[in-house]
Formats: C-alpha cells, sequence, structure tokens
C-alpha cells in the first residue's frame, strides 16, 4: 500500500509542523561539492527501497534528498543517517533520475567536517584544491625547520646508513636514555595528532549533543562510561570491523575487497607504531640497546611490511574503483574523495620505499624519500579532522548514537 502524500510527509519531517527557511548557500556548496545532481530528484523513493539502511519509519535517503533540496542544512549536519551511510552507491545506481543520492550524502558529510573542524582556518583550508601547495607546504616546512634545528641535515654514509637506517635523520646526541630521532618525530607528530584529537572531541560533542536534542533525548538518565563502551561503542567498533554493513550492499563491490584490507592496515600499523613508542620512549629509558631500527625477522617489523602491502593493495582497489565510477558517471570527481585517496598512497609508498631504499644501501635517495614520508604521515594526522578520513570518528559516533538512541537511555525527555 501506497503512502498518502500527507503521510509521506509527516515520515519526513517526523510527523512535526517545520517552519523551512531554505539555506540557499549551502545548496549551491552541495551543488559544487558533488551534489550537482541534486535537483533531478523527483522523491519516486527507489533509494530508500535499495538501500540497506533506510526503514518505514526512516526512509533513507529519501529524506535527505529532500532536506538537501529545501536547504535544510541544521537538520542534515545533526542527522546520524548520513554518517551511517557507507556510500557504496547502490542508491545512486539504481535512481532512475540519475540525482546521484550518494554523491549528495558525500558533499554533506564534507560540508559538516568543515563546520564541525577546529581550528576554522585549518579547516576550510582543507576544502579546496587550490589550496593544495599550502596544505603539503605546511608540513614540509615544519619538518625542515626541526631538520635544520636538529642539526641532523646530513646525508650518512653507507656504512652508517646500513648500521642506523633513518635513527639519525634528526642527528645524535649523547644522552643515551633518549635517541634525538625520536624526541623531534614525536615532537612533530604528537602535536599533529594533538590538534586533531582536539578538533574531533569538539567536533564530535557538538554533533552528539545536536543529534540528542533533535531526537528529544533528555540528559536525566544517562549511561555511566562503562555502560557506554559495552553497550553502545564496542558493538560498533566490532560492527565496523566485520565490515557488515559494508556487506549488505549489493552494487559497488569493489568498495568492500578494497576498504577491508586498508583498514586492517591501519590496525597492523597502528599497532606497529604503539609497540615502536613502547619499545623506544619507554623500555629505551632504561634499556638504551633498544633503540635502533628493528631487524627484517622482528615480528613487528612483519607485521608492518605486510600491513603496509595491505594498504597499497587496498588503496590501489579503492582508486581504481572511484576512477570507474567516475567514468561511468556514477560519481563527480571531488577534491574531498581524492585527497584522502592521494594521502594514504604518499604514506603507503614513500614507506615502503623508503625501506626499499635502506635495503639496497642508497642514502641520498633514502632520506629524500623518508623526508617525503614524514610529510605525508604528518598530512594524513594533521587534516584527519577535516578531510574523509574523518569518517573513521564521525561513523563510529553515528552508530554508537543509533544503538544508543533505541536503548532505554535514549527515551525522549518526556517520558524520561
Amino acid at each position: 500500500m501506497f503512502d498518502t502524500p500527507q503521510g509521506n510527509i509527516d515520515k519526513i519531517t517526523g510527523g512535526k509542523t517545520m517552519n523551512i527557511q531554505p539555506d540557499l548557500s549551502f545548496i549551491k556548496y552541495l551543488k559544487g561539492a558533488g551534489g550537482d545532481s541534486l535537483k533531478k530528484c523527483y522523491q519516486c523513493a527507489t533509494c530508500s527501497v535499495r538501500c540497506p539502511l533506510s526503514s518505514d519509519e526512516k526512509p533513507f535517503p529519501r529524506k535527505e534528498m529532500i532536506w538537501s533540496s529545501w536547504g535544510m542544512k541544521d537538520n542534515l549536519v545533526a542527522d546520524p543517517d548520513v554518517f551511517l551511510c557507507h556510500n557504496c552507491g547502490d542508491c545512486t545506481t539504481y535512481c532512475p533520475r540519475g540525482a546521484k543520492p550518494s554523491e549528495v550524502l558525500g558533499a554533506i558529510r564534507a560540508y559538516a567536517y568543515t563546520m564541525y573542524g577546529w581550528p576554522a582556518g585549518l579547516a576550510k583550508l582543507a576544502t579546496s584544491a587550490k589550496n593544495l601547495p599550502i596544505l603539503i607546504g605546511i608540513p614540509v616546512v615544519v619538518i625542515f625547520v626541526m631538520w635544520l634545528i636538529s642539526g641532523g641535515m646530513h646525508i650518512p654514509s653507507k656504512e652508517e646508513f646500513a648500521k642506523y637506517g633513518y635513527q639519525h635523520f634528526f642527528g645524535h646526541w649523547e644522552f643515551k636514555w633518549y635517541a634525538k630521532n625520536i624526541f623531534f618525530i614525536v615532537l612533530i607528530m604528537l602535536t599533529s595528532v594533538g590538534i586533531a584529537a582536539v578538533s574531533l572531541y569538539k567536533g564530535l560533542t557538538t554533533m552528539w549533543k545536536t543529534m540528542s536534542d533533535n531526537a528529544g533525548i533528555g540528559s536525566a538518565y544517562r549511561p555511566s562510561i562503562t555502560q557506554f563502551v559495552t553497550q553502545f561503542l564496542w558493538p560498533s567498533l566490532v560492527e565496523i570491523v566485520q565490515h557488515n554493513r559494508f556487506k549488505e550492499c549489493t552494487t559497488n563491490t569493489d568498495r568492500v575487497r578494497g576498504h577491508l584490507p586498508l583498514m586492517l592496515a591501519f590496525i597492523g600499523l597502528f599497532i606497529v607504531t604503539c609497540w615502536s613508542l613502547l619499545k623506544n620512549d619507554v623500555i629505551g629509558l632504561f634499556l638504551p640497546s633498544w633503540h635502533g631500527p628493528m631487524l627484517f625477522y622482528d615480528p613487528f617489523k612483519i607485521l608492518a611490511n605486510v600491513s603496509a602491502i595491505a594498504l597499497l593493495f587496498g588503496i590501489f582497489v579503492l582508486w581504481t574503483n572511484r576512477t570507474k565510477t567516475e567514468e561511468s558517471g556514477e560519481s563527480s570527481k571531488t577534491f574531498y574523495d581524492w585527497f584522502l585517496i592521494w594521502e594514504i598512497a604518499a604514506v603507503g609508498v614513500t614507506g615502503l620505499a623508503s625501506e626499499l631504499l635502506r635495503w639496497l644501501g642508497l642514502p641520498a635517495i633514502g632520506y629524500i624519500v623518508y623526508f617525503c614520508h614524514l610529510v605525508a604521515v604528518m598530512m594524513l594526522f594533521l587534516y584527519l579532522p577535516y578531510t574523509k578520513f574523518a569518517h573513521i570518528a564521525y561513523r563510529t559516533a553515528a552508530m554508537s548514537f543509533e544503538k544508543y538512541r533505541e536503548s532505554s537511555f535514549g527515551k525522549p525527555a518526556v517520558e524520561q
């Protein structure tokens, strides 16, 4: 049975009377950020029929397409369904009008990441390809200046390179308890991670509060930290790792084939990074002999190399998949999508190339490539909250909120 027009409107608005104030600048942004096909939508609801996230009560992404057409920015940036979308493209493939709902949703997320980002200037900088020289220039200048300050700007001999690898990139001092190279790398990367962490904290707390307010969830009955982690956050993380929702998508299966090894690669590299910090920054304070590059047969070294190969495989699949969908007209070419692909590819290529050049005993080229690797890694961390990479935080939060909203804690304020 088909809904009446009034029934359709009630599902979109939640049965509430709405005073709509279209944000024309927001509509213009969406059309310029990949949602240029927005106005082709005539509300046939094919997208909601095909999407596994959709339900009778929440017609997704149909309601989001209506809100986008009406310029209802505030509703969209606080809509958890927007962040739950995995951008598989089923809705776009089956859309009879070529309205490309998945591209519209991607443009909404890009806008939200910028809006929630801090500092605002840095967030806005990461939105346009014309700013790419500045985006690259910031880490280049920071690392180059640190290289000058450290006094490590030199090309080692083949013997030194074979023995220490890149451990003397930022020079060497006689203070045996803490390596100079580690000090400067930690200083650079922890600062970048710190800025990203503050930005994500500000953005996530703002988004969560807005989603709660929109859902009418009160604050009188809140879960403890333990309850939140065990009932909402941890199940969401397990679901993400298993890629359960990805597997429900039917048309673009290549995204799962590329995204899963990429995610596992990041998990593996995260484990290796944690071990390296523990080995050098904690154990190394008491056992200076632990400083130095990992041996080739070290289990963590093997994990690092396997993860790097998985990362390159995953990004290659996603790169070719994105190119294919653009050529077929199913997706638009946007800086938002390609910037993250370029970043990850740069991290993987320069990382493996640095390792290979060390094995080949080519210090001059190796140091240049390693410098580029540090730049790529800093870019990935520093710009994380403002690029597509931010989905690892915002999608996790949206999935946790979805479970929270459906629990006893998520009762509307009037029921508490």
